[in-house]
């Protein structure tokens, strides 16, 4: 689950991490109010979407009277931003956040994330921050130091030092540099997160260190125990069809092809949408049932997939070890009577029941296209969509 940025600025100031003073606005009445609350002559209009690359797409806008952080809430309330991380469909924009501005000496970068190579929790951090890090990271890797933190052991003074002084800090600032360490380490931890990103961590005119952005990923299987956090999911900027999927315990990620799968398990799903791009398909989503799936769930999932107009025809692919094929059958057959079904529905079923599914497929007398292998149901679908098409 994502937060947006002046959520994520909550916490970072919850935890010591300093954060340039802001408010929420939601028309550009309340932004001029922000605006004259916070003082001062320079207020940065920052869009709150869940996405990177605001500043490139329009969503970041630096404002030197109250008429352009007017100008700027108009131009960005209402309207959907588009940037690389949000594809062509864009992010709508609810609020934009008023900041004062900040005068900027540096621009750094950091972050931290679970290193699963390692099993222990890496710091990233670059003294060429900004809004082109990815890029820095691709052609300059010199330029990213790291380091890993033993979970035994936790952070400890030498990787702060050792941070601080690639980044080109000094006396006093290696000590904010720390401070700021052990806040985000801590937060990362206690709230159960994926991911932390400050991007960029400036360092000011006046030598001090703050948080310019901030990006917070929570572990979605961890919300159970992140009551309050859980509290600032904005379902506004998720997928409806994602968050449709997650009220019947269906792994669902939309794509933009036109040939729908429905897999039980996350690597047969992979391998699946692999097959149909290399006879020549597109995959439309990764749709993962579960080891547990119910006749009610591929129903569900059936239900979910016809709602994307871009399908063309309905790959099933199912291996019955835990959840048995001929339940899968009946769903699938109940489901193709009940939602209406027009498209190609290719199915291939193996283990667990499996010829009993095929029978009741078979008798069903519906215009279901059996497979006999994986290859083989990958080229029916391809052939099936390409017609429909």
């Amino acid at each position: 689950m994502n937060l947006h940025e002046y959520q994520s600025k909550q916490l970072f100031a919850a935890y010591g991490v300093p954060v340039p003073q802001g408010r929420i606005a939601a028309t550009p009445e309340e932004a001029v109010e922000a605006a004259q609350a916070l003082g001062g002559q320079v207020w940065v209009v920052k869009a709150q979407v869940h996405a990177g690359g605001r500043g490139k797409a329009g969503g970041v806008k630096l404002c030197r009277s109250p008429e352009d952080v007017r100008a700027a809430a108009v131009s960005m309330l209402g309207r959907k931003l588009k940037t690389k991380q949000t594809g062509a469909a864009g992010l709508p924009i609810n609020l934009v956040y008023v900041e004062s501005g900040s005068r900027i000496a540096r621009e750094l970068y950091l972050s931290l994330l679970l290193n699963r190579d390692t099993g222990r929790i890496a710091f990233i951090a670059s003294e060429a921050g900004g809004m082109d890090i990815e890029e820095v990271a691709e052609k300059e890797p010199e330029k990213i130091l790291r380091a890993d933190i033993h979970p035994a052991a936790g952070l400890q003074g030498f990787h702060c030092r050792r941070l601080a002084f690639g980044l080109g800090l000094k006396g006093e600032q290696v000590k904010q540099f720390e401070r700021i360490a052990r806040g985000l380490y801590r937060l990362f931890l206690e709230k159960d997160l994926g991911l932390v990103e400050v991007n960029p961590l400036i360092v000011t005119e006046d030598g001090q260190l703050a948080a310019l952005d901030a990006k917070i990923n929570v572990e979605a299987n961890a919300l159970y125990r992140q009551a309050e956090v859980a509290a600032l999911r904005d379902e506004t900027q998720e997928d409806a069809m994602e968050r449709e999927a997650s009220k019947h315990d269906l792994n669902y990620v939309s794509l933009d092809g036109n040939i729908a799968c429905m897999v039980n398990g996350a690597g047969l799903a992979m391998a699946t949408m692999d097959l149909i791009k290399l006879h020549g398909g597109a995959p439309a989503n990764f749709l993962d049932v579960g080891g547990t799936a119910t006749a009610d769930r591929v129903t569900a999932a059936f239900r979910l997939i016809l709602s994307n107009r871009k399908v063309k025809a309905i790959l099933v692919n199912i291996f019955g070890g835990i959840v048995r094929c001929d339940v899968i059958a009946q769903g699938i057959v109940q489901a193709v009577q009940n939602v209406g079904v027009k498209i190609p529905v290719i199915v291939r079923l193996e283990g667990t029941n499996a010829d009993i599914a095929r029978r009741q497929l078979a008798e069903s007398g519906l215009a279901i296209i059996a497979a006999s292998d994986l290859t083989d149901a990958a080229t029916k679908a391809v052939k099936s969509a390409g017609k429909a098409a």
